[in-house]
């Protein structure tokens, strides 16, 4: 099974330095969010010899190594910018052969990595956003403010700058910006506030310092709704360090345009900024686009796409019961139904 970095078209990303995991680590440390309601929404699209499915966050693997097992006929492509993702997940779907090519790419970068492989168009396309339960898990990462670990919070650890980096170079204004619009912090002023103040001490190396920081500085009501009162500035800076909703404005048009007529998209958001970003990207290609009225609608503005979902589907609360990360998710799906109208 080929692993290939998002730059070249062989070879594999290197592992030097881990011990070898047995193949089972990504099925004890990984619970696919609602996984059967993905599958069904694919599965018209997957059915045929040659049908291509791209998993564009591979992460441990759960939902490619269901695609594959369910879909025996299909090819799978699938990417994550976390090599140590691809490392487990590769193990994991090694018995797949040469029906998984995992690449090392982030997602916005499908359009390059498909014209690299030779695949003009594909039938499925599946998100699964977010942090994924590794990076969660693994306390060196720093995504988790439940446990102490350095300040990191990239996904790709080979690039780009750390949490911490952010926290005590960024201008006051800068990291207010972020806890509002990408954690939609209300208390965001009075926490940069005491941020600032503490990094002119000792800049931030640790997540439990900015843990201890931000429940100091945020008032008694604050802390007693909402669940931990540092949830959403980790959501901020998480975003921020992997440019993550910047990334999705552009892979979710992406990912439509590579679908062939008939293909599908499943795409899994786990709190409203991302939600609110697929909502509009697939809302405007299920509409037409034709000027006010015109008796007879031209196929060149009739809609691109199908909405295979009401709204956001939940979870249910049975899933939620057996994997508390399901909890927030929410699950758009769509169709692509023609081609692009060619001038």
């Amino acid at each position: 099974m080929p692993v290939r970095d998002a730059d070249e078209t062989s070879g594999a990303p290197s592992a030097a330095g881990h011990q070898a995991a047995a193949p089972e680590d990504g099925n004890t440390r990984h619970v696919p969010v609602m996984l059967r309601r993905c599958l069904d929404l694919l599965a018209p699209a997957l059915a045929e010899p040659g049908a291509v499915v791209v998993d564009c966050t591979l992460g441990l693997g759960g939902h490619s190594e269901a695609l594959l097992a369910t879909f025996p006929a299909a090819r799978l492509v699938a990417l994550d910018r976390d090599k140590e993702a691809l490392r487990l997940s590769g193990e994991r779907l090694a018995r797949h052969g040469d029906r998984a090519t995992l690449v090392h790419a982030v997602y916005d970068e499908l359009p390059e990595v498909l014209d690299r492989l030779g695949i003009p168009r594909v039938q499925g396309v599946l998100f699964d956003l977010g942090v994924s339960s590794m990076q969660l898990d693994e306390a060196g990462r720093g995504f988790a403010y439940a446990q102490d670990a350095p300040l990191d919070m990239r996904m790709d650890q080979t690039t780009g700058i750390s949490a911490a980096e952010v926290l005590n170079t960024y201008a006051p204004g800068d990291l207010v910006r972020i806890l509002r619009a990408y954690g939609e912090e209300k208390q965001a002023r009075r926490i940069v506030s005491a941020v600032v103040d503490e990094r002119a001490k000792e800049p931030f190396t640790t997540s439990a310092r900015l843990v201890e920081v931000i429940r100091d500085a945020l008032p008694q009501a604050a802390k007693r709704t909402g669940g931990n009162p540092a949830k959403r500035t980790f959501q901020a800076l998480r975003i921020e360090v992997n440019g993550e909703l910047s990334v999705l404005e552009r892979a979710i048009p992406a990912a439509v345009a590579s679908l062939a007529v008939g293909g599908r998209l499943a795409v899994l958001s786990y709190h409203s900024l991302e939600d609110r970003l697929v909502k509009q990207v697939l809302a405007a290609g299920a509409a037409s686009t034709a000027p006010p009225g015109l008796p007879v609608v031209p196929e060149r503005y009739q809609p691109r796409l199908k909405l295979l979902t009401r709204g956001a589907e939940l979870p249910t609360e049975e899933e939620v019961a057996e994997n508390r990360r399901a909890a927030p998710a929410r699950l758009r799906g769509a169709q692509r139904i023609r081609e692009e109208h060619q001038e």
